[in-house]
């Protein structure tokens, strides 16, 4: 059974403002016994509860030999789904990030649809040159493919169908899920993406997910397809997709997130005129809306009752 009492560490970024919003919730039966923004300053032996940034979590879990429950600020926890200690419980964060998505997502999709690079390069064309009236494209009567369809995922179904779009998924078993036109398996994703106009990447970081998008993937695809990438790095080969760029097969790779990150100043996206580099900034977590997740649980954890978006160990999602 949780303590009633319950002591909370908190290691964040985000710390001060993560304390702030804790407290103006007036979380009962709770004491927040350390706030910090590095891990160094974490003594260990006094986590029972620990709200933060898993990868600043990781510095220290190891050694919090108390700890009972971690509250990850983000959605993804691979840094402390790999550590050896798993006698704990491990909850992620949902339900937070759909509208920042859905706009990140729908912002380049029309960008790039309605051609907006060719009417800004006209307005410094010569003058005699400057009215040509391109014909822009639509969205209405595309298809939309969305890797790993789950929580996030579903927010931008309204907004595709709204657009007119044919909206299709992959998850690992093809299992169907409300909303879409039609779902694939893992072991179908050629097929899958020789349907589709644009891919969204919002596939979870694990082993089966590391280069799923390879030189096959995105051979397939119909010339002129738009990807983007919100999901994990790992999930790309670097190399495949700067192939199909060079050689036309894709219009242009928006990328959000990398293998390393910050992304190295070396490293060609930077500089590709077919890649938009986005800096890990398509749905980030505001302290206030994790706060909310945070005292949910809390009050779930305070009863004995399961708390929501437990993380699975051995799934590694």
């Amino acid at each position: 059974m949780p303590d009633r009492n319950a002591e909370l560490t908190i290691l964040s970024r985000d710390a001060d403002l993560l304390k702030n919003e804790i407290t103006a919730l007036n979380c009962n039966a709770l004491r927040i016994v350390q706030c910090a923004t590095r891990a160094d300053d974490i003594d260990t032996d006094k986590v029972h509860i620990l709200l933060a940034d898993p990868d600043l979590a990781v510095k220290v879990v190891e050694q919090c030999h108390q700890l009972r429950w971690c509250q990850s600020t983000w959605a993804g926890n691979k840094p402390l789904l790999q550590l050896a200690k798993q006698d704990y419980t491990l909850t992620g964060v949902r339900g937070i990030f759909g509208e920042k998505m859905r706009e990140y997502v729908f912002a380049y999709l029309l960008h790039f649809s309605r051609d907006i690079d060719t009417f800004r390069a006209l307005e410094s064309a010569p003058q005699q040159h400057r009215w040509m009236q391109p014909a822009p494209g639509t969205l209405q009567g595309t298809t939309l493919g969305i890797l790993g369809a789950g929580s996030i995922a579903s927010s931008l179904l309204p907004v595709a169908h709204a657009f007119g779009m044919r909206v299709i998924g992959l998850n690992s078993k093809g299992e169907a899920q409300p909303g879409y036109d039609a779902m694939f398996a893992s072991a179908d994703k050629q097929t899958f993406a020789a349907k589709c106009h644009a891919i969204v990447n919002l596939l979870p970081d694990t082993s089966a997910t590391v280069n799923f998008i390879d030189e096959r993937f995105l051979s397939a695809l119909p010339e002129g397809a738009v990807f983007i990438n919100a999901g994990r790095g790992s999930a790309v080969d670097d190399s495949a997709l700067l192939n199909a760029l060079d050689n036309g097969m894709l219009r242009a790779a928006v990328l959000d997130v990398f293998r390393q990150e910050p992304l190295p100043a070396s490293h060609p996206f930077w500089s590709h005129p077919k890649v938009w580099v986005s800096q890990h900034t398509a749905a980030i977590s505001a302290p206030e809306d994790v706060a909310r997740v945070f005292a949910e649980n809390l009050d779930r954890y305070l009863n004995a009752e399961p708390l929501h978006y437990q993380l699975d160990f051995e799934r590694g999602y």
